[in-house]
């Protein structure tokens, strides 16, 4: 088999997406997923969408019918208890397999073997060498079978956000491993928590797609609407609880999680190799 052939058949979303518009087909598939089709077969289309990727529909907010489009559901709630929030001080944000973590080594974070990136690129923030040197990172992929909303991992002020154009790249193993400095690349949004610890920032990463990112607590920063990058500071500084609601992906994506030195003593003796986490579920006591 040619090296193209095992690309398509290991890897077809990375294949074509070599070939294809991608903000033009992210914005296509999110306006797809948004049609409100007739009776009975929106239905069926969420039905043969929770077969394929195998989706806890007991968990689901709603009954699979009572979702009148494809990313309704995608985007689901869920019910009450479904994702109980740990008593300990930092909890995981999302439903996410832990694909990479490690000390913000000289503020460059690993992507993959042999592949790292730098942390003020990935958040633009200017002064983030003073908030995240010799801190900690985690970042959890999310695929389609995933609960698609984020949460916030610690009790705190959300000081400001950061919206960066740029493109989307799909997120899967494929581009993990062979765009170079993929999140730097693909549109995303920084979200920083002032806490008692010091701060904590997610970055949410578009992906091909990804029909848009939706802040829960912001419905100004849009994206995935080739505008430019942009900053949006909170005065007053706007108070979230561990577990609270901070946004969702309209489809699949990335979340990279920073914390502080403060936190990455604990963390470092942690082992987080290829683990599935739910949201909820204790990270550090």
């Amino acid at each position: 088999m040619t090296v193209l052939g095992r690309l398509w058949k290991n890897y077809p979303m990375g294949f074509l997406a070599q070939f294809l518009p991608r903000r033009m087909f992210s914005r296509l598939a999110g306006e797809i997923a948004r049609i409100r089709w007739p009776l009975g077969l929106h239905f069926l289309i969420n039905k043969l969408f929770a077969m394929a990727y195998k989706i806890n529909l007991q968990e689901a907010e709603k009954p699979l019918s009572q979702y009148r489009t494809l990313v309704d559901f995608f985007t689901r709630k869920l019910r009450e208890g479904a994702r109980p929030i740990d008593g300990h001080a930092v909890v995981h944000p999302c439903d996410a397999e832990i694909v990479q973590h490690g000390p913000i080594d000289g503020m460059t974070l690993i992507q993959a073997k042999g592949l790292n990136y730098p942390v003020d690129v990935l958040t633009r923030h200017p002064d983030i060498s003073e908030h995240f040197l010799n801190g900690y990172f985690l970042t959890y992929y999310l695929c389609p079978t995933d609960y698609h909303r984020v949460h916030s991992p610690v009790d705190g002020l959300i000081t400001q956000c950061i919206y960066t154009e740029g493109d989307l790249w799909p997120v899967d193993p494929w581009g993990q491993r062979s765009i170079e400095s993929l999140y730097c690349k693909n549109e995303r949004v920084f979200v920083e928590i002032a806490t008692d610890l010091g701060p904590v920032g997610l970055v949410f990463v578009g992906a091909m797609n990804v029909g848009s990112i939706v802040l829960s607590f912001d419905d100004k920063i849009k994206t995935n609407q080739m505008l430019p990058s942009k900053t949006y500071p909170y005065a007053p500084k706007i108070q979230i609880k561990k577990g609270e609601e901070l946004g969702l992906f309209r489809l699949g994506s990335t979340v990279i999680v920073l914390y502080s030195h403060h936190y990455a003593e604990q963390l470092k003796s942690m082992n987080f190799n290829r683990r599935f986490v739910k949201m909820g579920q204790g990270l550090i006591p």
